[in-house]
Parts: C-alpha cells; structure tokens; sequence
C-alpha cells in the first residue's frame, strides 16, 4: 500500500460506488440467465424430472457436478480468511472480504441446487424429522448449515466497523442514510471492549471454520465413496476433494482480484504484490490437486480391473476423453506452468490463468459425477438407449447457468451495497506501516 495515503483518502477510494453502464448491463446479464434458470425450474417442478435427461443409471447430472462446484469455490473463505489471517499474513487483509462474500454465495447456491435435484422438492422438510444419523445425506446438511453461517458471521463481524465509517461519511456529505446500513451498523459502538471482542470473536470463528471446511469436503466426497461404484471406491477421495477445493477457491480469487482492480481502480490497494503471492500459492495448490490425480488415477489404472477398466478407457481414450484432457490441462498443467513464472504473476496472465482453473474445474465435477454412473457394475443390458448415455437436457442447462449467475448477482450486488476491501482494517494496517 502506498505511504502518500491518508485515513479520508482510503475511505473515499473503498467506499461502495454506483455502477456504470457496464456494471448496469453486467446485472441485466446475470437477471436474463436467472430468469432462464427459473423458467426452466417451474418446467421441471410441473411436469417432473423427465424434462431432464437423467434416467436410472446417470440418476445424477450436472445439478449434483454444479453442487460439488460450489461446495469446492466456498473453500477459499477458509483459505484466505482463516489460515492466512491466523498464520499472520498481513497481505491478505485487502482479499478477505472478497473470499468471504464468494463462500457464502457459493455455499447457499449449494444448497439450492440440492433441492433443485429432488423430483418432490417439497419433502425437503422429511431431513429434519426423519433425517437418520448414520446416512452421510444428513452428515452434509449439517457441516454445510454451519459452514454457511460461521462463514456468514466472518463476514459481518469484521464489516461492522466499515459500516459505521460507511454512515458517517454519508452524514458528512449531507446525504440521507438507508435504514438498512443504519439497522446493520447500529450494532458498533467502536469502544475499546468491542473492538477487543470483536478479535476474539473472529479469532475464534477462524480457529472453527477450518475443520467445518475440511468437514463440509469430506462429507462431500463421501457421498460418492460410500456409494460402490467404478471411479468411486477410493479412499483418496477426501484429500482429492479438499485439494481441488482449495485450487478452484484460489482461482475464483485470483478472477475477482483482476475484476475488482480494473473495475473499481483498486490498484493502490491490490498491488502486484499480492498477484505474485496468490499466483505462488495458486501454483503450490496446483501441485498439491495434481498429485492427487495421479493418485487417483494411477493406482486404478495398475491394477486394471475390469470394472475400472472400463471406466478409465472411457475418461482416457473413449468418449469423455476430450473432457477429461481438457479439464486435466485448464484445471492444473497450463495455469501451473503460467503462474510459474515471474511474468505470468500479473494482472492479465492470472486472470486467464483463473479462468482456466474455475472452467477446468467445474468439467474436472462433471468428470467425476456422470462416467461412473454410466459404468456400473452390473453391465446395462435390455435397456433404453437413453439409458446408455447422458446429455444435459435444456432446461438442466439453464438451471445450472441460472444458478451459476445467482451466485455471481448476489457478490455483485454484494459489492455494490457494501465496501469490498476492508476499511477500518487497511486504515489501521497504514498506521502501523507508516509509524514503523
């Protein structure tokens, strides 16, 4: 962060800011898809899942690939937020609410999603009263429920004092304050006990929110490795599912850096330094997640047996193969080998670099959902050939895109009704830097 700032220039500069004609159209965009999306959904609630293209064996589609996609992005609210704040990192301040405000759209759209799978939506309620212990269903509606609020609470309790900065700045200028910032900032007093607990609160909140997400990730993955199938029976599959978390939870950052930066002139406060300090960590995690698929892939592959084998010819030579080596190079080979460098640690380079990731990743989710469902044990034998293959219908598009949009309204409108970077926390960061 530059010397040459001040306490009212550092608040004027991440003060909210209206949206322009691009940022006008940019939500028209995202509306017309949710709009899509639900259209699509009141088709699918009236005449059934048989709008869709899943049938007895692919019984899951891209709602449950789009599921494990936004239970994996919702980890970088652990990742940055948690681990780097309690490792000390000082760096990071400026992408903390940026992670946070990507966990808790990415975990609620989650759990939507979830309920947009069920044929009969409305027996949702039957998980609380007659929910059983021992299925891992249950075990996932309760790591993902209280992620998503301690995720929700790491994300108000540090705003509050940006909100009363928020109010009073308004009040300076004479300008009327809505009610909604004056009911949520009216909960900070800015005294010396506050604040002390407000530390401790969030302290606290980090220290938990790190198993809940290793938690949330392996459950996850359990759905699918207690389920006995070609692809699934692995015991890897927990630290593969938290890897490839953490990997597309930093790419989703590294894109709303990049976005952020250009769009709301941040660049005094996400500075090149911090491209080159994600772009590090991205590549370790890059490492780590391609570790884990070669394990993943390599023991299975030995052994050859017949189940698996023909799953893997499938993904490696057969009909999903362009899928898998493309989601294989987007996802880990090409953004690692950018990033590597010194020169791919910049603005531009990593902003194509996170694409590749976020889109690698969500095939790298489709990959692991549709292949082993269409491989069972028992060959398909006297079947419908519907039964054979599996290809999203229209409306499972439009509901996967339109949910995909909704995650990205809620962090736009997010942006624009509250401070992105943190402000009380960047003021008193300049304080301590300028006084050294």
């Amino acid at each position: 962060m530059e010397n040459s700032l001040n306490k009212e220039q550092i608040i004027a500069d991440l003060l909210p800011q209206k949206f322009g004609r691009r940022g006008v159209i940019w939500v028209a965009i995202l509306v017309g898809f949710c709009l899509v999306g639900l259209f699509a959904y009141y088709r699918q609630a009236r005449y059934g899942l048989i709008v869709t293209s899943m049938r007895d064996y692919a019984s899951w589609g891209i709602y449950i690939s789009n599921f494990v996609f936004f239970v994996a992005i919702s980890l970088v609210g652990s990742l940055i937020t948690a681990v780097l704040r309690l490792t000390g990192v000082s760096w990071s301040t400026p992408l903390t609410r940026i992670s946070e405000i990507i966990a808790v759209s990415a975990i609620t759209f989650a759990a939507i999603i979830i309920v947009v799978d069920m044929g009969r939506p409305e027996r949702f309620i039957n998980l609380l009263f007659y929910g059983r212990l021992q299925s891992p269903i249950i075990w996932d509606v309760i790591v993902i429920t209280t992620y998503f609020f301690i995720s929700l609470l790491l994300l108000y309790i540090p705003l509050m004092p940006d909100l009363k900065i928020m109010i009073e700045a308004k009040q300076k200028e004479g300008k009327k304050v809505p009610k909604f910032y004056l009911f949520l900032g009216s909960f900070w007093k800015d005294t010396f006990m506050q604040s002390r607990l407000s530390k401790r609160a969030i302290h606290i909140l980090c220290i938990a929110i790190i198993p809940v997400a290793f938690c949330i990730h392996t459950v996850t993955s359990w759905l699918f490795a207690t389920t006995y199938r070609p692809g699934w029976d692995s015991t890897n599959f927990g630290a593969y599912f938290i890897s490839g978390a953490f990997l597309v939870g930093a790419g989703a950052v590294l894109l709303a850096m990049v976005v952020l930066r250009k769009v709301y002139n941040l660049d005094k406060y996400i500075t090149n330094d911090h491209f080159d300090r994600m772009g590090k960590i991205t590549v370790m995690l890059g490492m780590l997640y391609l570790y884990f698929n070669v394990n993943e892939y390599l023991v299975p592959a030995f052994k050859m047996k017949k189940s698996e084998a023909d799953h893997l010819n499938d993904l490696f030579t057969g009909s999903f193969a362009p899928v898998f080596w493309s989601a294989i190079f987007l996802n880990m080979l090409l953004p690692i080998t950018i990033l590597l460098f010194k020169r791919g640690r910049r603005p531009i380079p990593m902003f194509i670099a996170g694409i590749m990731i976020v889109v690698g990743a969500w095939f790298k989710r489709y990959l692991i959902v549709t292949p082993t469902l269409l491989h069972p044990f028992l060959p398909m034998h006297n079947v419908p050939k519907s039964y054979l293959h599996y290809f999203p219908s229209w409306e499972e598009w439009a509901i996967a895109m339109g949910s995909l949009a909704g995650a990205l309204l809620v962090i736009t409108i997010f942006v624009r009704i509250f401070p992105i970077i943190p402000i009380k926390e960047t003021i008193s960061e300049f304080h301590e830097t300028t006084h050294k």
